[in-house]
């Protein structure tokens, strides 16, 4: 294959020598005349055009050829005759599939019907060296397509408007913010403490200031550091850094909005979370139910909510509101047989995490908001009054994941500080991933934060579940993979 494949690059490399003798730039500036896109020109049978783009099919018929010119908007064939181009018609042999052509002619229909391009004159854009492969299946493994995400796109028009879809996703995210009152912000991915979720974080230097920091594994801090100076309805969306595992609803570089709303609070934000989602997802798909496999989702609002105790109680028979230390956890997994992996897990909050995403979740279909976790797993969010033991959160979880995370934020630094020293406790005992405390937010709550509730989305994982996608890498152009070891 490797061999074959530079034999094809030295006979376009020939080609591209012959052209450059004739005088031709192979790579010129741009398009001499003033093209439109191919969809516009699809529309002007009878009349002139000039189109570009990229040839993507290639019929010879004796003194006649045949091409299929595509750009972003469309496609439209292209009819060389000999008699129309005199010397220049013989050009056609240095040409190649992929090639980039600016061409100038008359629309017209051929006898089958199809919308034609009649060629009067053409003009080399781009010539191509490396061809484009013939069938996608016939590639060494899966991970070709997402590393050539260029060529994936070429092949398979599809995967394109999975990117146009994903952006306009994150278009109308950003739009029901700004109208209803949000501003969007900056805030730093290079951090000196990380913070804002419990995952490992990825480590650089900063030689001038001879400093370790951290890439962002989330925007929180310092969004409601904002808050806390005034404004009163933030959000960013923006790439976050978490140093895990490639997995099928992960990758280390992901796309997350947060947004943050002083005086409101976790029940406001449920129903705000309602009508922003559902009102997208109508747009987006024409209706508020999709389906995900074998499972028709209905986002209509309201949506389901259960508690964090009722779903132990209902798929584990263990009540949480009763065993409430780690080691009785422990004991009442053992005596149910749950196996679960607690590698690098410690603590009471740790472990029913680790618990119910294992063996909880995956069977909840929803979608559904997730009310009320015990305090030991959210060491940001504040406590139920009429329940000190629990969190105001919720996250909405469907299909066996979770796609966003939300609670009232946690404002009493006295309690925050006693919240992080317990992590801290949980690193010293084994626990991976855990948060650190951070002295400056501690400060910026000691000025005071208004009441507040807070909300992040994972954009990649939601537009998986709306488009379907088996692996996020469908719905990331570029996602993180192993090196490549070898030419291609």
């Amino acid at each position: 294959m490797a061999q074959r494949l530079e034999v094809v690059k030295e006979v376009r490399l020939d080609k591209l020598k012959k052209l450059k003798e004739l005088g031709i730039n192979p790579y010129p500036a741009g398009f001499s005349k003033k093209r439109i896109p191919i969809a516009q020109a699809r529309e002007k049978e009878g009349r002139g055009v000039s189109v570009t783009g990229r040839i993507m099919g290639w019929r010879e018929h004796g003194g006649l050829v045949f091409a299929d010119l595509v750009d972003e908007s469309g496609h439209i064939q292209l009819w060389f005759q000999k008699t129309k181009l005199e010397d220049k018609f013989q050009l056609l042999t240095l040409l190649d599939l992929g090639d980039f052509l600016g061409v100038t002619g008359e629309v017209t229909k051929t006898k089958a019907g199809e919308l034609t391009v009649d060629v009067l004159d053409f003009e080399l854009l781009t010539k191509a060296i490396r061809p484009l492969p013939s069938t996608w299946h016939g590639l060494r493994d899966v991970e070709e397509r997402y590393r050539q995400r260029y060529v994936d796109m070429l092949l398979d028009p599809s995967v394109r408007q999975t990117f146009l879809f994903r952006t306009k996703f994150v278009k109308l995210l950003r739009d029901y913010l700004d109208n209803n009152g949000f501003v969007e912000v900056e805030t730093p991915v290079l951090q000196p403490i990380y913070g804002g979720a419990s995952a490992r974080p990825f480590v650089t230097h900063h030689n001038a200031l001879d400093a370790d920091l951290y890439l962002r594994i989330s925007d929180e801090l310092y969004l409601k550091r904002l808050i806390v100076g005034g404004f009163e309805k933030v959000y960013e969306i923006g790439h976050d850094f978490r140093n895990e595992g490639l997995e099928r609803g992960r990758n280390p570089e992901f796309t997350q909005i947060e947004f943050y709303w002083a005086y409101a609070d976790y029940e406001e934000l449920m129903r705000f979370t309602e009508e922003l989602l559902s009102s997208i997802i109508r747009k987006l798909k024409g209706s508020m139910v999709i389906e995900v496999g074998e499972n028709k989702l209905d986002f209509a609002p309201p949506w389901k909510r259960v508690s964090y105790r009722e779903l132990w109680l209902e798929h584990l028979g263990i009540d949480i509101n009763k065993v409430t230390t780690e080691k009785e956890l422990l004991k009442a997994v053992e005596k149910k047989n749950i196996k679960v992996d607690l590698k690098g897990v410690a603590g009471y909050g740790a472990t029913l995490d680790a618990v119910y995403k294992r063996i909880i979740r995956p069977n909840l279909v929803g979608p559904m908001f997730l009310v009320d976790r015990p305090v030991e797993m959210v060491p940001l969010a504040k406590r139920k009054e009429d329940d000190p033991t629990k969190v105001s959160t919720f996250q909405l979880v469907a299909v066996g994941e979770e796609f966003l995370n939300a609670y009232n934020e946690l404002n009493d630094p006295l309690d925050q500080r006693m919240r992080w020293e317990d992590e801290a406790e949980l690193a010293k005992k084994g626990h991976e991933e855990h948060q650190k405390l951070d002295e400056d937010y501690i400060r910026a709550l000691e000025y005071g934060m208004p009441p507040t509730a807070g909300w992040g989305l994972g954009v990649d994982r939601f537009v998986m579940l709306l488009t379907s996608a088996q692996n996020i890498k469908e719905v990331i152009i570029f996602p993180t993979l192993r090196p490549e070891t070898r030419s291609r």
